[in-house]
This record gives structure tokens, C-alpha cells and sequence, in this order.
């Protein structure tokens, strides 16, 4: 087994060909650790599951069989631009994975934003393969009670979409954060080199294409939160400016088993921000506790 201190890109950089159109990448740790843990990364430009968890992944392997996963369209992912609705998408392709690899138990998930959404897609749609939840400012789950819509990520990522320039993904990036000196250069130059590609870019689009098709209300978690039935811990940052706080309140009200926590000085990247507290926060949630 590959210790965690020595867990880099290539080391847990694995590719599975899922359907015969569809081949992911995802990173892969803890091998022969329980119960296997599904990360599943945020979904700006450049985003993939090592941007979002590096840091984090040697962390959690200690304790779980860990499975970081690019998303379609992200990352070393194949990239796709006809599909349903991206939550859809995501999490049907997860379920392809998991059966590629023949994981049949219950697997833990952990999303961040777009992420958390597909998360809870998959929850909803295959609920006996689902176990915990953390949810991290997830899409889709969130409904808005007083913070405007689009917020002002959303409307920075539309910005990008239209006009993908270093200076557009900059200004992207720096809404993630509340602490601005997590955006450093080669952060920046490093999702711009994954986001300013053509396929790339044309995925990007169809993923925002989708929440507007023929099924976009698959997208429309928050009003189907009440079916869950597994724990769920929902983590927020108050000063999160993709997917505000008051987001989370509908959810918490009808989700039966569900807990908030909110962490002040954070703003979309808890994972990042409050890195310590976070990985703290999430092993105890998901960690098997003694009957």
C-alpha cells in the first residue's frame, strides 16, 4: 500500500472507460481502507478533482478508500456536449464507475458546489448505493430566500463563458475565497491552461446549457432534499459568494437527518479555506461509529 505521505498526481492518477463513449479519470488512495469515500470537485472553469482535493486527499486516505473523480467535461475526463442535465450526467456516470470497478456497497460522498449537487443527484436516483453526504455550498440543493440570483459567481462564471480570458478566470477565481492570497499565479495559470481549451470550453457550455434544457428541473434538488433519508452534513462558508448562506436554510428545514455547519472568514472552498477543521469535520462525520 502507497503510503499517504508520498501520494502525488501520478501516483493516484487511474482512467476507467465507464461506457464505450465515455472514459474518466479519477485519483484513487486508501486502497484497502474502508468504506470507500467518492469526492466529487466544483465545477469552474478549470476545475477538476485534484484542483479542489489535493490537499486533501492524502488526508482522508488515512481513513478511507478514497476515490477523486473528474467529472465529465473536466479535467482529464472525456468531455462530452450532448447529455441530460448535468447532474444527471455526473451522477449516472459515477454509478458506471462504481459498477467498472465493481464497488457495490455504499459509498460515501463528499461534493463540493457542483459537486455536492451531483452528489446528491446520485443520492436521490440509486439511494441504496448512497451513504453519507457532505455537501459543501451544494448546487442545485440551495435555493436563494434573500441573496440575489444569479449570484455574483454565477454571473463571473457567465463572464468567463462568454469572454475566457486569464483576467475573466482571475476575477472568477478570486470570488471562490475569502482569503485572497489562496489565488496565487500558478493557481491561476494552472486552471486557465484546463479551462481555455476547445473542449474544454464547449463542455463548460453545455453543462450551463443543460440547467436550462427539456429536464432541467433534475437540477431542481432543493425540492426533492425531503426524500433523503441517510445522514447529511451540509458545510458553508458565511462569506460564500457563489452559493450564499441563505441557501442552505430550505434544505436544513426538510432534509430529515440534516446538520449545517458554517465556518466565519470562508467563502466557496471550505475544503481549502478551513482546511484542518474541515478534514476533522468530515472524518467524524463519515467515519464508522460503534454500535
Amino acid at each position: 500500500m502507497t503510503s499517504t505521505a508520498e501520494l502525488t498526481f501520478e501516483s493516484t492518477s487511474r482512467y476507467a472507460q465507464v461506457r464505450p463513449d465515455l472514459t474518466l479519470h479519477y485519483h484513487e488512495a486508501g486502497v484497502g481502507n474502508g468504506p470507500t469515500i467518492v469526492l466529487l470537485h466544483g465545477g469552474g472553469p478549470g476545475a477538476s478533482s485534484w484542483s479542489n482535493f489535493a490537499r486533501n486527499i492524502p488526508v482522508l486516505a488515512r481513513t478511507f478508500h478514497v476515490l477523486a473523480v473528474d467529472q465529465p467535461g473536466f479535467g482529464l475526463s472525456d468531455k462530452p456536449t450532448e447529455h441530460p442535465q448535468y447532474f444527471v450526467h455526473s451522477s449516472s456516470a459515477l454509478r458506471d464507475l462504481l459498477d467498472t470497478l465493481r464497488i457495490t456497497e455504499r459509498v460515501h460522498l463528499l461534493g463540493n458546489s457542483l459537486g455536492g449537487g451531483a452528489a446528491v443527484r446520485f443520492a436521490l436516483d440509486y439511494p441504496d448505493r448512497a451513504g453519507r453526504l457532505v455537501l459543501m455550498g451544494p448546487g442545485g440543493l440551495s435555493t436563494n430566500l434573500f441573496a440575489p440570483d444569479p449570484t455574483e459567481g454565477v454571473k463571473a462564471l457567465g463572464r468567463f463563458n462568454v469572454e475566457p480570458t486569464r483576467e475573466n478566470l482571475e476575477r472568477f477565481l478570486r470570488i471562490m475565497v475569502f482569503d485572497q492570497s489562496l489565488i496565487t499565479p500558478e493557481l491561476i495559470a494552472e486552471r486557465f491552461a484546463y479551462a481555455s481549451t476547445p473542449e474544454s470550453l464547449a463542455a463548460m457550455r453545455a453543462m450551463g446549457k443543460s440547467f436550462a434544457g427539456a429536464d432541467f428541473d433534475k437540477g431542481m434538488l432543493w425540492r426533492d432534499g425531503y426524500t433523503l433519508r441517510q445522514p447529511v452534513l451540509m458545510i458553508w462558508g458565511r462569506e460564500d459568494r457563489v452559493n450564499p448562506l441563505d441557501g442552505a436554510l430550505v434544505a436544513l428545514k426538510t432534509i430529515p437527518r440534516a446538520q449545517l455547519h458554517v465556518f466565519g472568514g470562508c467563502g466557496h472552498w471550505a475544503q481549502v479555506e478551513k482546511f484542518d477543521e474541515f478534514n476533522r469535520l468530515a472524518i467524524d462525520f463519515l467515519s464508522p461509529k460503534e454500535k
